[in-house]
């Protein structure tokens, strides 16, 4: 269609654009540019305030890019220096897993290098939940060869199922069947690694002495909490490069730092001593009808325990079984009379009478508001010392510590060892119970001299007798001969400090005593064909939790013990027999007696101890020393005391005690 009305053509002839019919106003155009000739006849648009436009943005997209880059830049100085270290570590988390290689405990023996307690390799099977995809189907399938329960198998699922974790315990130090039954179960993310196992080659032997350790190897009581440090030695580590699924890559790198094994212990215990102790201590126990007993074997000249051993009765099956607790050192119990060494002891260390010294003993004896009594009734005799300890008159000895008196007598008890702990450092060992003389009551002066009214461990007194036997001077017992270190270097324990108790000739006169008390005393049972054994027996009450010592029946309780040493002119083996509360024959010379009488011959023949050449007589009694002294031209003539007059007797009936033994 031809369009209708004049028509115009641009300059180079070319038909121009029809307008756009429109039906609303249009905004007004803007004024018509402004153009200047060019070459050729063309023309061109002149530059309008809308050119610079292109530039402004140009800037904008120049600034944008600067901030831009300012901020990667600063991202990249925090990432790589300031924080570099802190992300550098992070990543080699996630690519490197450590392991800790636990140190193998250190072993105990006994002084022969007899194995008490060693430490093997066992398997433990761990897991890296991590890798397990269905925890629920592992544990299921493990609970077979571990042998584990319904609710067991649901906690080790729970355990299998913590997301994030790569490690885990599964079961520690099995079997090499269980941990056998594991590994052809080939399940994925669970893996095995050594652990030292704690066992003990000879059972319970010597249980309470060693003591035990946790599931991690750490010392729980015994000489294995007292040398825990020794004995656990340094733990090493294991690292390993894992890729980005948990898996170990193979050629990877591989980090070890080895384990330190701990120190072994050598003990002074003598593995065969122990044993033949145990036993012997077990069967009068039992024959008995005992509650519990304790026994120890030492060497009196270095302190050294040769064995110690610790019993009670199950009161629900009645079997004699071996304490976990060493009651020989952290228990403490009323001596009796076995204590009456210490009050002779003092009373001849200070002069005041000798052996053939003759006091006037009645009795019965009021002591403030108590009447004390000997065991056998006997009317008011010359009593010399000798006899006094000889047949455990509990009168003279209380007579012997009026004249002492009360602080001198205090410094006695505290010199012999009692009232404070000994150098052997055992855990939870115990002081015992020994009042100050300005706490004394009315009765302590009676009471104390006999062993009632003080407390003390059977591992003091027996070193209260080892002071005797080793001419007066103490020497601190001792149970560790020796630690070996990891490179098989020997470093002896240290010995503490021994000290001088008493005179020699105090000690000697002592000795004679005592060899008196077993040849013809309350002792005899603890006698040994062919050697002269120093000893003394002692009963006594024993207290009760409630306090006093009548149970609600008005029964007494008794503790009977048993203390001394052999051969009596060169002691080598000292042994204190302790039984508690025995059924029926309550006396230390009955029931405890016997037992040192069969652990003395028995240690005798172990440690090959030959019987003195000359045959030792007992202590000469008050008119065959006047008559040896006479002869051998003595100055001094043997003293003849009399003790104060004793009371009145009483028109009740005397209720005897038992500490004569």
């Amino acid at each position: 269609m031809t369009p209708v009305g004049p028509t115009r053509t641009t300059p180079r002839g070319r038909p121009p654009i029809a307008p756009r019919p429109t039906t609303r106003r249009r905004a007004a155009s803007p004024p018509p540019r402004r153009t200047r000739p060019v070459a050729r006849g063309g023309t061109r648009p002149v530059p309008s305030r809308r050119a610079g436009r292109p530039r402004r943005r140009l800037v904008v997209t120049l600034v944008l890019l600067l901030v831009a880059f300012t901020a990667v830049t600063g991202r990249l100085v925090e990432v790589q220096a300031l924080s570099g270290a802190d992300y550098a570590a992070f990543g080699a988390a996630q690519r490197f897993q450590q392991i800790t290689l636990p140190a193998e405990r250190g072993s105990i023996f006994d002084r022969n290098g007899n194995d008490l307690a060693v430490s093997l390799p066992q398997t433990t099977v761990w897991a890296n939940p991590s890798l397990i995809k269905r925890p629920v189907e592992v544990a299921t399938a493990l609970a077979g060869p571990l042998g584990l329960d319904g609710e067991a198998t649901t906690s080790l699922a729970a355990k299998l199922t913590r997301k994030g974790s790569q490690f885990a315990y599964v079961a520690r130090r099995v079997d090499d069947a269980v941990a056998d039954a594991v590994a052809e179960l080939r399940l994925p993310g669970i893996a095995f690694v050594d652990e030292p196992k704690r066992f003990a080659p000879a059972g319970d032997l010597a249980r309470s002495v060693l003591g035990g350790v946790d599931v991690d190897n750490q010392g729980l009581s015994g000489l294995e909490r007292q040398y825990d440090r020794s004995l656990h030695g340094a733990a090493g580590g294991l690292v390993v490069e894992k890729d980005p699924d948990g898996r170990t890559i193979p050629g990877g790198d591989v980090e070890r730092v080895p384990a330190r094994r701990g120190a072994d212990l050598v003990l002074t215990l003598d593995r065969s001593m122990q044993y033949e102790t145990e036993r012997a201590l077990a069967a009068q126990i039992l024959a008995k009808g005992a509650k519990g007993g304790i026994a120890i074997v030492s060497r009196p000249a270095t302190g050294e325990i040769l064995a110690m051993a610790n019993f009670t009765t199950d009161p629900d099956t009645g079997a004699i079984v071996a304490t976990g607790n060493n009651i020989g050192v952290t228990a403490v119990y009323e001596p009796g009379s076995v204590n009456k060494v210490i009050t002779v002891a003092a009373a001849l260390e200070e002069g005041l009478v000798r052996p053939e010294t003759e006091l006037s003993v009645p009795d019965t004896l009021m002591v403030a508001d108590h009447l004390y009594s000997d065991h056998d009734p006997h009317p008011t005799e010359n009593y010399s010392v000798t006899r006094i300890l000889t047949e455990s008159s509990n009168i003279g000895t209380i007579e012997l510590a009026g004249m002492v008196g009360k602080d001198d007598f205090d410094r006695y008890l505290r010199s012999f060892g009692l009232g404070s702990k000994t150098a052997l450092a055992f855990p939870n060992e115990a002081a015992g119970v020994l009042l100050a003389p300005e706490h004394y009551s009315g009765t302590s002066m009676g009471s104390i001299p006999i062993g009632q009214g003080i407390a003390v461990t059977a591992l003091q007194m027996l070193h209260t007798y080892n002071v005797l036997a080793n001419d007066g001077v103490y020497v601190a017992p001792k149970l560790v001969l020796e630690t070996v270190d990891s490179a098989g270097a020997r470093h002896s324990t240290p010995t503490a400090a021994s000290r001088r108790v008493v005179s020699s000739d105090t000690a000697q006169a002592m000795r004679d005593m005592l060899v008196n008390v077993v040849a013809e005393g309350t002792g005899t049972r603890g006698g040994i064909t062919g050697y002269s054994v120093a000893g003394k027996t002692g009963t006594a009450r024993k207290p009760l939790p409630e306090g006093g010592y009548q149970d609600a029946a008005g029964n007494y309780h008794y503790v009977a013990n048993f203390v001394g040493f052999v051969p009596a002119e060169k002691p080598e083996l000292s042994i204190i027999v302790v039984i508690d509360e025995p059924a029926g024959d309550i006396y230390g010379g009955t029931v405890a007696a016997p037992v040192f009488a069969d652990l003395a011959q028995y240690g005798l023949r172990l440690f090959r101890i030959p019987p003195p050449l000359i045959e030792h007589q007992p202590a000469p009694d008050t008119a065959a020393a006047a008559a040896t002294a006479s002869e051998a031209g003595s100055a001094e003539e043997p003293k003849r005391v009399r003790a104060t007059p004793a009371a009145a007797p009483v028109a009740a009936t005397v209720s005897r005690s038992a500490g004569g033994g």
